[in-house]
């Protein structure tokens, strides 16, 4: 008896179903390979500092890196040291010192329980000379009389280092 061309067709169709697939992993190697070794390249040129919404840097051509310290952020109502208030903007304006209490207070903290880290650290370095760093993250349009104050609380709790934190703009064509 013959078959007729759909059980034919039907047959065909059922055999090459159940022949097993054959997956060539060479291929997908390569491409994880290149991946791998372009993100492992390219991970290590972007530094990003943590900003808040409400804070807009200031533009500039700075060309160094930022690094890790502690993170003063100024906004247009509050001042926050890594994310505590210290204080009011309107409070700190009104008052006729220019250093500010409160961040004072956590600044003298904050370098002598870095005194204690250093000092178990087994390093021979005096931990009085060890040369503290901060950086301030003041939106663009804060006052400088605030800017001031800031630094200048900064200083008398000993973080002499103090650098500015500003949004990268990259050169115009001309100016290179």
């Amino acid at each position: 008896m013959k078959k007729s061309v759909r059980a034919s067709r039907m047959e065909r169709h059922h055999k090459r179903m159940a022949k097993t697939s054959k997956l060539s992993l060479v291929s997908l190697m390569d491409i994880f390979t290149i991946l791998v070794f372009f993100l492992m390249f390219n991970a290590s040129d972007v530094q990003v500092l943590q900003t808040d919404k409400s804070v807009k840097l200031p533009e500039s051509t700075a060309e160094t890196a930022a690094q890790e310290t502690l993170v003063l952020l100024v906004n247009a109502k509050h001042i926050l040291l890594q994310g505590q208030r210290m204080a009011d903007v309107a409070q700190v304006m009104s008052q006729p010192s220019d250093i500010i209490p409160a961040l004072e207070k956590e600044l003298t903290y904050q370098k002598n329980r870095t005194k204690i880290i250093a000092v178990n650290s087994n390093e021979e370095q005096d931990p009085s000379e060890i040369a503290r760093a901060i950086t301030i993250m003041g939106d663009q349009a804060i006052p400088y009389s605030l800017l001031k104050k800031i630094m200048q609380t900064c200083a008398q709790a000993g973080y002499t280092n103090i650098s500015l934190a500003v949004e990268q703009q990259l050169p115009a064509k001309g100016e290179e």
